[in-house]
């Protein structure tokens, strides 16, 4: 989806107000604000049909190059900005630290083998987790997002922490996610994520839309698998991924919401923006 077409949606929309122009351009922008993760996805695919085991690259490898290509052409070309790149960068790394841990704890497995891992596990990795934080903070600003009322910002912090902790303490002590899903209700339900998809702006409940971004994450999960890019043991019968990884998505979503915000600060606002919200 480019900037271009975004652009005469948003004029259309202009002109014709209706519920169909409006959905068109919210789901253009939303395929915008993905376009990193839409290309690495779809390399993963590509990839995956095409590749023969007697080529001297690795597949693995060639998903890295392609990858690290196309974070440089999208600051190149201004798709992210150097302050956007920093906070992906985090994340990246922190993902990547996650998966050398999980893969050793046989959570999942990836079944090729290339040249350019750490630990086992591929580098294009980290590029996944950084579409997601590419995703979060590209969307802030191609729709001009606000937070509000946004709660204390020591409290969103604790609680990325303590879930990103307890993706690895989980492994020899208890599991408390349970509290943790919990927490993302009680914390964030109040807040509303406004966004302007054209001239006037909607709302939607932060934890709403972390439960449908999950959701979408979830099926990238199952595109990976089909593809046998990684895989796990306890897919079953259906060969779709465990439904619990739904929530881990979920929940990795505020740690990669909040690392977000360590740098998009001035879109958080303490009080609520209009007494009204036109919610979705």
């Amino acid at each position: 989806m480019t900037g271009l077409s975004v652009a005469n949606l948003e004029r259309r929309q202009a002109q014709s107000p209706s519920a169909l122009g409006l959905t068109a351009l919210i789901l253009a922008k939303i395929a915008y604000a993905a376009l990193f993760g839409i290309l690495i996805l779809s390399a993963i695919i590509l990839t995956r049909v095409i590749w023969q085991e007697d080529w001297p690259l690795a597949r693995y490898d060639a998903l890295v190059i392609f990858a690290v290509t196309t974070q440089i052409v999208f600051i190149w070309r201004g798709l992210e900005t150097w302050e956007e790149a920093k906070v992906i960068l985090i994340f990246h790394i922190t993902g990547t630290v996650m998966e050398i841990f999980k893969l050793a704890q046989g959570s999942w497995d990836y079944p090729d083998q290339g040249i350019l891992e750490i630990g086992g596990v591929p580098l294009f990795s980290g590029f996944m987790y950084a579409s997601v934080g590419s995703f979060i903070a590209r969307s802030i600003r191609i729709f001009h997002i606000q937070f509000a009322p946004y709660p204390p910002f020591w409290m969103t912090f604790l609680l990325a922490l303590a879930i990103y902790v307890n993706f690895y303490t989980h492994h020899y002590t208890y599991d408390i996610r349970w509290v943790l899903f919990a927490a993302t209700i009680l914390l964030f339900w109040r807040t509303r994520i406004w966004f302007y998809p054209a001239q006037n702006p909607l709302a939607i409940r932060l934890p709403v839309g972390a439960f449908l971004s999950a959701f979408l994450l979830w099926i990238a999960e199952n595109i990976g698998t089909f593809t046998r890019t990684w895989t796990y043991e306890t897919q079953g019968d259906t060969g779709l991924v465990d439904i619990g990884k739904f929530g881990s998505w979920y929940l990795l979503l505020f740690v990669a919401f909040v690392t977000v915000t360590l740098v998009v600060r001035d879109a958080m606002h303490p009080k609520p923006i209009q007494p009204n919200p036109r919610e979705i």
